[in-house]
């Protein structure tokens, strides 16, 4: 044979035998390789197993807290609602107790009077002579409605407390110049604007909270050097007559409502000015005013105190002083002063309003309907007055 053709043969024969050992080894090493991988593969379906068993053990752990968490959270409820009960019981008490003990009456000091000052002493000492027959007084705070929020934190809205009229006056804010008027109590409550009112500008910029509109007229506070009182004819538009107010040295008369110096009140014998002074700056004063001249027709001296006072109103010759009882859904009436002295704080009921906003920054009392119109945080509210005879002397 060719030697050639020998060469050749042992060539492929040990080609041959190259290819036949690499493919076993390739074979042996990817045996191996998935051996390892069914290993790891063994190893995350176990620790799987294991981690979905400990969620299990974890969630149920979690749903057993949640519900311990919800049992306690309805017994602190319940403690929370017999701590309350306890509380507004503990009030009551108090309260009464200081009913029992009402603030001492103002006592002048000043000894040398000038001709002013005598003269409002003979109007204090002048016994007061009843235009009226009215012997009512309050007994409880009957319904209570609230119509809507509209406006300012503090304003004034009103009917005319003489008059028949239906029309709303709207006094939005503590210092403007128009005043808003609509037709009826409906317009008033479902208009979400000032679309459905007329306006009415005032030839003064008003003060504070302190207006009134009474048979036809609006009477509000102008400031200048001095507090006037304006009398505005609402049928002709026109300033019908004016006064300063013959009270010297004034200040706030409500210490909740600070921007208020006076406050002009109507009841059933007429109109009446809730002020207060430096000479006697711990208590409110009261005065009878003349609706057609705007003088003073006699001052008194009430025992009821400033601080802590929100708003005023008068029904048959009576004051009655509301203040904050310091908590944020409580106002109560807390001193009475009756100028015929029929009725004192010690006999007045204690009256609640169940307020739920700020403070009171008016209460309009209307005689013809028994109602107050009150203005609390820019709510407009409305309290239905239970009333009872006065106990004569």
């Amino acid at each position: 044979m060719d030697p050639r053709t020998l060469l050749l043969c042992a060539l492929l024969t040990f080609s041959a035998t190259v290819n036949g050992q690499q493919q076993q080894a390739l074979m042996e090493y990817m045996e191996r390789r998935l051996a390892v991988l069914e290993d790891r593969i063994t190893q995350w379906h176990d620790q799987s197993s294991r981690y979905t068993s400990e969620l299990r053990e974890f969630k149920n752990q979690v749903v057993g807290m949640l519900e311990n968490v919800e049992k306690e959270k309805e017994s602190l409820r319940n403690d929370m609602e017999n701590v309350n009960v306890r509380v507004e019981r503990l009030e009551r008490e108090v309260d009464y107790l200081e009913t029992q003990n009402p603030a001492p009456p103002c006592v002048e000091v000043d000894e040398k009077l000038t001709e002013l000052n005598l003269a409002k002493a003979q109007k204090k000492k002048k016994k007061y002579e009843k235009i009226t027959d009215c012997s009512e007084s309050i007994s409880q705070i009957s319904a209570m409605k609230i119509l809507k929020r509209y406006g300012s934190t503090s304003g004034i809205w009103t009917k005319d407390l003489m008059g028949t009229s239906e029309k709303i006056y709207v006094f939005d804010g503590t210092s403007n110049d128009t005043v808003y008027v609509f037709p009826r109590m409906r317009e008033f409550t479902l208009s979400s604007s000032t679309r459905k009112a007329s306006r009415i500008k005032l030839p003064f910029p008003w003060v504070g909270t302190g207006h009134v509109v009474y048979g036809g007229n609006l009477y509000f506070i102008r400031q200048q050097d001095e507090f006037q009182v304006i009398k505005f004819d609402l049928a002709n538009k026109t300033v019908v007559d004016s006064a300063v107010f013959q009270v010297e040295h004034q200040v706030p008369v409500y210490g909740l409502s600070p921007f208020n110096y006076i406050d002009i009140a109507a009841d059933e014998e007429g109109m009446w000015a809730i002020y207060a002074t430096k000479e006697n700056v711990n208590n409110i004063c009261l005065a009878k005013m003349d609706s057609k001249t705007l003088g003073i027709e006699q001052l008194w001296d009430t025992p009821c105190p400033i601080e802590n006072a929100e708003s005023a109103f008068v029904i048959c010759g009576t004051i009655y002083v509301v203040y904050n009882t310091k908590l944020p859904s409580r106002s109560r009436v807390q001193c009475v002063f009756d100028v015929s002295g029929t009725i004192s704080t010690d006999d007045a009921p204690l009256v609640y309003f169940p307020k739920r906003y700020g403070s009171h920054s008016s209460m309009k009392y209307n005689p013809r309907e028994k109602q107050i119109y009150a203005w609390d945080d820019g709510y407009q509210i409305i309290y239905k007055l239970g009333m009872k005879a006065k106990l004569e002397m």
